[in-house]
């Protein structure tokens, strides 16, 4: 199991957003933000945008992952 660090509520508001609006592409509209940030320099945002990269591909999954109570 991977453990995931949450920054705040920004990254989880974004991440939901996209998978809201790109469903199961989700993670691969924040790798392209990501790469956008990337090649302008600013890496907050870089990083940012590679965390909701993590987070929706979990958001978007069916599978289970950590315990189950």
């Amino acid at each position: 199991m991977s453990d995931y660090f949450i920054a705040g509520r920004t990254t989880v508001t974004d991440a939901v957003s996209l998978v809201d609006e790109y469903g199961p592409d989700a993670p691969l509209a924040a790798a392209m933000r990501a790469v956008q940030s990337r090649q302008v320099g600013n890496v907050l945002k870089f990083c940012h945008w590679r965390q909701i990269e993590r987070l929706s591909a979990l958001l978007a999954s069916n599978n289970i992952e950590g315990s189950v109570h």
